[in-house]
C-alpha cells in the first residue's frame, strides 16, 4: 500500500474555502441554496414517465400558489423561494433519488407525489426526515394507514370517496352486471375494491372483476375477458395505457355508453388518442376529484397562459397553502414547529376562511382557521386525509368532451 501524497499548499488552501463554503453562504442560505430563514419547498411530480401530462398543472399550481402568498408578504414576513422540483418519472428508485435530494437540499416540506404508487415509495424518505408531504392527487386508500409520523397528508380524496360516486354513476344508468378491470398497483386495486363493493352492496352484479399488469405491450386477454362475459357495462380504472383497452373495447362492439372511467382518462383528448374515429368514445363518462372553482381556474390561466390542463391543479395549490397557513401557525418555519399543524388549520372547529391572507390575519388576531380550500372543503382528519371532496362527472358526446356536473360526496353519505 503506499502513502498517500502530500496535497501542495494551494491545494489545501483550495480545499479549506470550498469546505467553508458549504458550510454556509454568507447570506442567510445553506449550500443547497435553502433560505433559512424562509418556508421552502420541495415539489416531487411527474415530469417524465407515463403520468407526464399530470406535471404541468401540478407545477403551476405550486408555482401560483407561492405567487399568491409572497404577494400577501410572505409566510412570517419572509418570501419563499422557487420551490425546488424532482421528477417521480413513474419509477420507485428514480422517485426516491430525487426525493432524497428535495430533502437533502433543504426543503421544508414536500409537495407530491403525484401517483399513489410514487408516494408509496417516497414517503418515508420524506417523513422519516420529519418533513411534512402532501399530495394533491395521491389517492390509494392504502396511503390512510402508512407509518408516517403524522407527517403525511393529502387534499385529493382517498378512492374510499371516489369509488361509490363511479359506482352510483352506473347505477343510475341502470346497468346490472359490470365488468371491474384495473391496473394491478396501489391506486388501481384500492378503486376496484371500492367500485365493487358499491355496487354489489346496491344488487349490481360483478361478473368479471380482475387487474391486469400496467406495464404488459398486449391486453387482449382482459378484453376477451370481458367479452365472454356478456357484461352491460365496464369499469376501467387506469392511467394512459387504458386508452389501448378502451380502443378495443369499443372496437369489439361495447358502446361508450356502456363504459365508465377514472381520473387517469380525463383528457379531453382521449378520443383521438383511441382511435382515429374520435367519436368512438362518444358516450363514454367518468369521474374525477375536482373543484367547481370558477375564481380559481382563471387565475392560474392567467398565470400560466400555456397551461391547458387543470387535473389535481387546485388540490396541489391547496397542499402549498395548508403548508404556508400550518407555519404561520406555529410561527416557524421548522418542521418540528410547524408539521402538526397542518391538518389543524383545515378543521371546522376554527373560523372558516378562504385563502392565505385572510386565514394569515386570523391567525395573527388570535383565532383558529378553517381553510376552505380552492377544491372545496378539506376538514383533513387524523390521518391527513378529507373527510369531504367534489368530483366531476365528465362525459364525451358529439359536442365533445365536457362536465356534466359536480358532485359532494363524504364517506358519511350513501
Amino acid at each position: 500500500m503506499t502513502s498517500p501524497r502530500a496535497l501542495p499548499l494551494s491545494a489545501v488552501l483550495t480545499a479549506l474555502v470550498l469546505t467553508l463554503t458549504a458550510c454556509g453562504n454568507g447570506d442567510g442560505s445553506d449550500a443547497s441554496g435553502a433560505d433559512e430563514e424562509a418556508l421552502n419547498l420541495g415539489i416531487l411530480y411527474p415530469q417524465t414517465g407515463s403520468l407526464a401530462h399530470l406535471g404541468a398543472p401540478q407545477l403551476s399550481a405550486t408555482e401560483y400558489a407561492v405567487e399568491e402568498i409572497n404577494a400577501a408578504g410572505g409566510v412570517l414576513g419572509t418570501d419563499m423561494p422557487v420551490p425546488m422540483q424532482g421528477d417521480e418519472a413513474g419509477d420507485e428508485g428514480r422517485a426516491n433519488d430525487a426525493a432524497s435530494t428535495l430533502v437533502s437540499d433543504g426543503a421544508d416540506a414536500v409537495i407530491g407525489a403525484a401517483s399513489s404508487g410514487m408516494t408509496q415509495a417516497v414517503y418515508e424518505t420524506v417523513t422519516g426526515a420529519g418533513i411534512p408531504q402532501c399530495s394533491g392527487s395521491a389517492t390509494s386508500p392504502g396511503l390512510t394507514d402508512i407509518d408516517d409520523g403524522g407527517n403525511f397528508y393529502r387534499t385529493a380524496p382517498s378512492d374510499l370517496l371516489a369509488g361509490p360516486v363511479l359506482a352510483q354513476e352506473i347505477i343510475d344508468n341502470g346497468h346490472q352486471d359490470v365488468a371491474v378491470i384495473a391496473r394491478a398497483d396501489d391506486y388501481g386495486s384500492g378503486y376496484l375494491q371500492t367500485v365493487q363493493n358499491e355496487l354489489r352492496s346496491n344488487d349490481v352484479r360483478v361478473s368479471v372483476s380482475e387487474s391486469y399488469d400496467p406495464d404488459a405491450t398486449n391486453f387482449g386477454s382482459v378484453v376477451d375477458s370481458i367479452n365472454e362475459s356478456n357484461v352491460d357495462a365496464v369499469s376501467l380504472i387506469s392511467f394512459e395505457e387504458g386508452s389501448q383497452i378502451l380502443a378495443a373495447l369499443l372496437e369489439s362492439g361495447i358502446s361508450g355508453d356502456q363504459v365508465y372511467v377514472t381520473d387517469g382518462l380525463n383528457d379531453p383528448d382521449l378520443g383521438s388518442t383511441v382511435s382515429d374515429n374520435a367519436a368512438l368514445v362518444n358516450g363514454v363518462t367518468g369521474v374525477a376529484a375536482s373543484a367547481d372553482n370558477p375564481e380559481f381556474s382563471q387565475g392560474i390561466s392567467d398565470f400560466d397562459e400555456d397551461l391547458d390542463a387543470f387535473q389535481f391543479a387546485p388540490h396541489v395549490y391547496d397542499c402549498v397553502t395548508l403548508v404556508a397557513l400550518a407555519a404561520e401557525s406555529a410561527g416557524s418555519t421548522d418542521a418540528a414547529d410547524y408539521a402538526s399543524q397542518v391538518g389543524e388549520v383545515s378543521r371546522p372547529e376554527g373560523t372558516e376562511c378562504t385563502d392565505f391572507e385572510q386565514c394569515r390575519d386570523l391567525l395573527d388576531d388570535g383565532e383558529e382557521i378553517d381553510y376552505q380550500g380552492v377544491s372545496g372543503n378539506i376538514d383533513l382528519d387524523d390521518n391527513g386525509d378529507p373527510t369531504t371532496a367534489t368530483f366531476e362527472v365528465f362525459e364525451f358526446s358529439a359536442d365533445g368532451y365536457g362536465i356534466r356536473e359536480y358532485v359532494e360526496y363524504s364517506g358519511e353519505e350513501g
